[in-house]
């Protein structure tokens, strides 16, 4: 019953949508803005003749990597910054700094220094993410309660057994939170890196749709894309977040 509560909301937004796409698309009558039978059939073929499901693997795989690397990195550098005020202090302008740079630059100079690579795309995916994890986790860490570190320092837990029992736990639902919107932030990265200089994914094909101005592919493939994302957030993110939280209870 939980489940149908949950589920309908969704189901009936995007029926309003699509029913809004078709009257517009009716009225404006356009190439540009093709109904929504036009592109299901454009998503149907692809899919068909494996197009679609190939570049799309190809594009999940280098968000995958990126995104872990970007977490695991990003979580790192949070907890040590969010525990020791030296090097906070002397952290802080680095990660204004990265914080404000252009996705664009750092794609176009990783390019540049490393060649039209594919360590170089993720590169630039990972670098672009660190800083928005740091921001998270330093905040989680910096909340983390004494309490707890003295429970574990007086049972000797030992810096592992703390960080694994004590620390990790209590950030859990930091981490999940910079989890669930460092995947948005990836993933259209990786779009502009795989336009900018790939020759395979999702993006280069919406680079090669745009040239040939073909709004129905665009389109097919920036649907397909949202859907599995939405996927992973529904169906993997939001439970993991409810369970971190759960011991807070």
């Amino acid at each position: 019953m939980r489940l149908r509560s949950s589920v309908w909301p969704y189901v009936a937004s995007i029926a309003a949508l699509l029913v809004l796409w078709e009257i517009a698309a009716s009225l404006a009558a356009s190439r540009v803005l093709p109904p929504p039978m036009t592109v299901l059939r454009v998503l149907q073929r692809d899919i068909a003749d494996g197009t679609l499901p190939y570049h799309l693997v190809v594009t999940l795989a280098r968000v995958a990597v990126s995104f872990f690397l970007a977490l695991l990195i990003g979580s790192a550098i949070g907890i040590v910054m969010g525990r020791s005020v030296l090097l906070d202090r002397l952290g802080d302008a680095w990660l204004i700094v990265f914080l404000n740079l252009p996705a664009l630059v750092t794609i176009v100079l990783c390019y540049v220094w490393f060649g039209l690579t594919e360590a170089a795309a993720v590169l630039a995916v990972t670098v672009n993410k660190i800083p928005n994890v740091v921001v998270t986790v330093r905040e989680g860490a910096r909340a983390l309660s004494r309490d707890l570190l003295e429970m574990a320092q007086v049972f000797q837990f030992g810096r592992y057994k703390t960080l694994r029992h004590v620390v990790l736990p209590a950030l859990g639902p930091f981490i999940i939170a910079a989890a669930r919107s460092g995947l948005a932030i990836v993933w259209k990265i990786v779009l502009v890196v795989e336009l900018l200089g790939r020759s395979s994914g999702i993006g280069f094909q919406i680079g090669l749709f745009f040239q040939l101005f073909d709004v129905a592919a665009i389109l097919a493939y920036t649907i397909a894309f949202v859907a599995v994302i939405q996927i992973l957030e529904l169906g993997v993110l939001q439970p993991l977040e409810r369970r971190a939280s759960r011991w807070r209870r």
